[in-house]
């Protein structure tokens, strides 16, 4: 099956992309790490299906040095000795946000976030969650093809 985006979502409706562009741009210079937020947002794609953006950010980190083995295992990254427990809390945070309906956010998982984030930081974090939920959902329900989505060369010498 071929599969042809339904809308450019972008260009219907040009303030709303702008607005969810700022919260990304605002995420990007939040200062928490490249490499950590684009682990969580490649693991909220997956979650959530997102050809496109699962296309983007595994991109992103092949770009930014991440190696092969730790993108393999971003799905089984519970079981895999290759994360920082920073990066732990981070992914757990993560799966527990982007799927709030399967019983909310714990407070066992919210204890391991703080402990590794401060209050600002895991702010940031949420927001960056919440921005690739968002970026998911518009893509998933407009079908934007993956594959055309190329590095910018700034973020590539990062």
């Amino acid at each position: 099956m071929t599969m042809k985006a339904r809308m450019d979502f972008r260009k219907a409706s040009p303030r709303g992309a702008k607005a969810l562009s700022g919260l990304h741009a605002f995420v990007h210079e939040c200062g928490l790490d490249h490499t950590l937020l684009e682990l969580v947002k490649l693991r909220a794609s997956q979650i959530n299906g997102c050809a496109h953006c699962i296309d983007m950010h595994t991109k992103e980190l092949r770009a930014a040095g991440e190696s092969e083995q730790r993108l393999y295992l971003l799905n089984a990254w519970d079981e895999s000795p290759f994360y920082s427990e920073r990066e732990r809390a981070a992914l757990a945070w993560t799966e527990a946000v982007t799927l709030v309906t399967d019983g909310h956010v714990s407070d066992e998982v919210y204890a391991k976030a703080r402990a590794q984030f401060n209050e600002e930081e895991l702010v940031n974090l949420t927001l960056a969650i919440i921005a690739i939920n968002g970026a998911n959902r518009l893509n998933i329900a407009f079908r934007t093809v993956p594959g055309s989505y190329r590095v910018p060369t700034r973020q590539a010498a990062e």
